[in-house]
């Protein structure tokens, strides 16, 4: 098949059907010409991956006779009909039976050409998205829950797949959008507590005056407002398994709570006095090594780093970003009853070579936009035009990392590198001298270093030997 596409043109004049298929071989088309409807449906069986163009009046099966017994066998194909002026009414009601487009005679070969043109990329459109329908379809278990083949998430599933069927307490380490959630359902859906609850919750986001309830539960007349007894999240975690998210953010108070619960198993809903015995999986994930966030309990951390998972970046599985692209755009298109949009390979290269700081959340995102609005192109939606509000003042650094023609958001990641192990080098690896001369916070700073790969280590082992 030629890269343009195949048609079956169908047309009982001879000089017409010549003079048509020579001009759309000449475009670059593969085509099959029959002279009736007969010999065209000896083509037509559903792995038939063209188009039809057939003319309307024809002796024996007429082309909208055809047309109807084309969609019978080949579901969706579309079909242009070629009309005389006295059939438009009739090539109207048949487009609203199905038919793709209608040209009238006589006809300019570029209009023939352009409507060939669109047919032939809804055709190549569905027949990529029923392959990666049935792709995804046919995959089970964890290869349907996370999409990919890079060497990378391939280890993941392998890692996921293996720590479900050990019953330990795992940590989950990630950068935000990553799909830290989605690691910790797939370890309890392929674990043996599967038939039980799995209870995620946002450390970041209760409240803290409210978070001891929401877990532990309370009794009736524990505090103003407790009118009845609550079952906490704990509890109703009983025999599964409970995810913390953003685990960095828990009080100290409920750390030594929730430390008790592990040693002991058990919990005490607030205003009561009777100890209630739980049996849970616990499953944390954070953004930064836990020994080095400021007021996380060192004993926690020891009883929580049973396991430990890494969820690559998504800048570090660059052959599953466009797989992972044209998934979310077939989703949303089918959620919304839109056309999916198709990329082309220079959209494609160009999602590879984007940083994708916000990760699969982000993807997702613009995945969402690129589907809804057929006009906007890929790339004004990954580089947004920079007003001078965002402008931002230069830094006095060293030298400026060589990037060559690479993104902008590429080009200011490895310069912001750069800056970091700069400092790391001035200071011996001092994380503490670090956070003052660029003016971070110490979870920014270890979120930054995780994202780069940088090494505090490196840094303080080039000190000694110098």
């Amino acid at each position: 098949m030629l890269e343009q596409g195949t048609v079956l043109l169908v047309d009982d004049e001879v000089m017409v059907r010549k003079a048509t298929e020579q001009w759309l071989r000449l475009s670059g088309y593969e085509v099959i010409s029959c002279s009736d409807a007969q010999g065209a449906l000896a083509h037509l069986n559903p792995g038939f991956a063209g188009i039809l163009v057939t003319d309307v009046r024809m002796p024996g099966m007429d082309g909208m006779a055809l047309m109807h017994e084309a969609l019978a066998r080949v579901p969706g194909i579309p079909v242009v009909l070629v009309t005389g002026h006295g059939d438009i009414d009739m090539a109207t009601g048949a487009m609203r039976d199905g038919a793709y487009d209608f040209i009238e005679k006589p006809f300019a070969p570029e209009r023939l050409e352009a409507t060939v043109q669109r047919a032939c990329d809804k055709r190549r459109l569905m027949l990529e998205n029923d392959r990666l329908q049935h792709d995804l379809a046919s995959q089970s278990g964890i290869d349907a829950r996370l999409i990919g083949l890079s060497p990378a998430i391939v280890r993941l599933k392998q890692e996921i797949l293996l720590l479900a069927s050990i019953d330990t307490n795992v940590i989950i380490y990630g950068e935000t959008g990553t799909g830290k959630e989605l690691v910790a359902q797939c370890l309890h859906e392929f674990s043996n507590r599967r038939s039980r609850n799995f209870v995620p919750v946002n450390c970041g986001a209760i409240p803290e005056s409210l978070i001891e309830s929401e877990l532990f539960g309370h009794e009736a007349g524990a505090f103003t407002g407790a009118l009845k007894k609550r079952i906490g999240k704990f509890e109703y975690a009983d025999g599964g398994t409970f995810f913390f998210d953003e685990i960095e953010s828990m009080p100290p108070h409920l750390q030594i709570k929730l430390l008790r619960t592990l040693q002991e198993g058990v919990i005490e809903r607030l205003g009561g006095n009777s100890p209630i015995g739980v049996n849970l999986r616990l499953v944390a994930a954070a953004k930064a090594d836990l020994r080095v966030e400021e007021g996380f309990r060192e004993d926690l951390y020891y009883r929580l780093n049973q396991s430990q998972l890494h969820i690559p970046a998504l800048r570090d599985r660059a052959d599953d970003i466009p797989l992972l692209f044209e998934y979310y755009v077939e989703r949303c298109a089918v959620q919304h009853g839109r056309e999916p949009r198709r990329i082309t390979d220079l959209e494609r290269r160009t999602l590879q070579r984007y940083s994708w700081p916000g990760n699969v959340r982000e993807l997702k995102n613009i995945a969402l936009r690129f589907a809804l609005d057929h006009r906007g192109q890929l790339a004004d939606l990954l580089f947004p035009a920079v007003t001078p509000m965002q402008a931002v003042r230069p830094v006095q650094t060293g030298a400026v990392p060589e990037t060559g023609s690479q993104p902008l958001a590429v080009q200011v990641g490895a310069f912001e590198a750069e800056i970091i192990r700069q400092s790391l080098g001035r200071h011996g690896g001092s994380i503490k001298a670090v956070m003052d001369e660029l003016d971070l916070p110490r979870r920014t700073l270890n979120q930054k270093m995780m994202r780069y790969g940088i090494n505090r280590s490196d840094f303080v082992q080039d000190a000694q030997e110098g």
